[in-house]
C-alpha cells in the first residue's frame, strides 16, 4: 500500500527507466529527496549494482520514498516482472528515460553498434510504454515523459544514427500523444540539450562501440 505523504495527501508515484547515472539518476534523486515527501519512486536500471551511485547522492542511505527495481528496457521478460511488481498499485507517471549514444564517422558505425542503439532508443521506449499503458488506459488517467533530444529537432554532426533514432521517438510520440487523449493520458517529450551523463565523460576515453547505457 501507498504511504501518505502528509495527513490526507496521497504519494505521486513515479518509475523511471535508466537510473544509473545521468538524467535518470538526477531524477529519481530529486524526487526521492522531495522536502515534502510527495513521491514515491521506482528508480530502475539493468545492473543494480550500479544503484550505488544514486544512493550516494541521497547520502548513502535508501529513503522510504525510493525502491531500486531491476529493468532492461531490451528485456521483455525484465519488463513483464516490472510491471508484474507493481500491480496493484497506481502508476502515475512513467518517464522512458534509458538510452544509448553513438559518435562518430558513419562508416566507422557498426551494424550492432547501430541495432543496439535502435534496440534501447526506439524499441526500449515502445516495450516499456507498452508494458504499463494498459493500466493506465483501464484507469483512464497517467503520465508518459519520454527523453527525447534537441537530435530528435535537427541532425547533428556525427550523431546521425543516435539522431535517427530520436527522430524516430517524436514520430512514435507526438502520434501516440493523440489517441490517448481520450483516455486522460498525457504524453510529454523531453528535448534535452547536451547533458552530462557517463556516455559524454567517456568520450575522452575511446570507446570502440561508442554507447553506454544511461
Amino acid at each position: 500500500p501507498r504511504r501518505a505523504a502528509l495527513p490526507g495527501m496521497e504519494r505521486t508515484t513515479v518509475l523511471i527507466t535508466g537510473c544509473s547515472s545521468g538524467i535518470g539518476l538526477g531524477l529519481a534523486a530529486r524526487l526521492a529527496a522531495d522536502a515534502a515527501r510527495r513521491f514515491q519512486v521506482y528508480a530502475t536500471m539493468r545492473d543494480l549494482a550500479k544503484g550505488e551511485r544514486l544512493l550516494e547522492r541521497l547520502g548513502g542511505s535508501c529513503p522510504d520514498t525510493l525502491e531500486l527495481l531491476q529493468l532492461d528496457v531490451t528485456d521483455p521478460c525484465s519488463l513483464a516482472a516490472a510491471a508484474q511488481h507493481l500491480q496493484g498499485q497506481q502508476l502515475d507517471v512513467l518517464v522512458c528515460n534509458a538510452g544509448v549514444g553513438l559518435m562518430g564517422p558513419l562508416e566507422t558505425c557498426s551494424e550492432q553498434a547501430m541495432k543496439t542503439l535502435f534496440d534501447v532508443n526506439v524499441f526500449g521506449a515502445v516495450r516499456t510504454i507498452q508494458a504499463f499503458l494498459p493500466a493506465m488506459k483501464s484507469r483512464r488517467a497517467g503520465r508518459i515523459v519520454v527523453s527525447s533530444s534537441i537530435g530528435g529537432l535537427q541532425g547533428l554532426p556525427f550523431n546521425a544514427v543516435y539522431c535517427a533514432s530520436k527522430f524516430a521517438l517524436e514520430g512514435l510520440c507526438e502520434s501516440l500523444a493523440i489517441v490517448l487523449r481520450p483516455f486522460n493520458i498525457h504524453l510529454t517529450l523531453v528535448e534535452c540539450g547536451p547533458v552530462h551523463t557517463s556516455f559524454m565523460a567517456n568520450l575522452q576515453r575511446p570507446d570502440p562501440e561508442g554507447s553506454e547505457m544511461r
